[in-house]
């Protein structure tokens, strides 16, 4: 038995070692830049940055169905799947456009531009570029689901509207981790504002 605790014992302290080591190479991907307006009890209000975004679009409105399908594509241009053959530094968050369809982007790095980006070998992957935003946003841990999409999706339309902020286009999922993170997981849920909150 002492030994059955050993070797469990053991495990632990090499998951949580590599758990760390994981975290720090998250935290060295590039994030979208933005600043916090303002600070509400369950979200906050932000100022993004300008970007561009690689894009695909699905037909399919399910976060669980078409996660894995949008991000194979989106990865496999940065992996190299362009017409140079280049490999594009990965970013965060992984954005998802709810709407009746969906929408997977990727921000490109800071330091390319709509010129110097590869051509995409998938006719699929399409280029857009989003000028600066205010959002609102609200986070929830764990594993990303269609139920907990839903759930804080509903969450912040009825805090946005119980504070008069009006909204305009579509609710977006951000995902900050990739897979292989188990433990403070985080995920959003944003929207663009009409306006910036008055009292700032």
């Amino acid at each position: 038995m002492r030994t059955v605790f050993i070797v469990l014992g053991s495990l632990a302290v090499l998951f949580i070692i590599a758990q760390a080591f994981i975290w720090k190479s998250v935290e060295d991907v590039e994030q979208h830049k933005y600043v916090v307006i303002k600070k509400y009890e369950e979200f906050e209000v932000r100022q993004y940055a300008p970007a561009i975004y690689s894009s695909v679009k699905m037909s399919n409105n399910s976060y669980n169905e078409t996660s894995s399908t949008g991000f194979r594509t989106l990865a496999g241009y940065i992996f190299g799947g362009n017409d140079k053959e280049q490999s594009i530094a990965m970013t965060s968050p992984v954005k998802m456009e709810l709407g009746d369809s969906m929408k997977m982007s990727f921000m490109v790095p800071s330091n390319m531009n709509m010129e110097s980006l590869p051509k995409p070998n998938s006719g699929a992957v399409y280029f857009e570029k989003e000028e600066q935003k205010i959002m609102a946003a609200i986070e929830f841990g764990g594993w990303a689901s269609d139920e907990k999409i839903a759930n804080y999706k509903a969450k912040l339309a009825k805090l946005l509207t119980k504070e008069g902020l009006k909204w305009k286009g579509s609710f977006m999922y951000l995902g900050y981790n990739p897979p292989y993170v188990v433990i403070n997981r985080r995920n959003e849920i944003v929207v663009e504002l009409d306006s910036i909150p008055v009292g700032n």
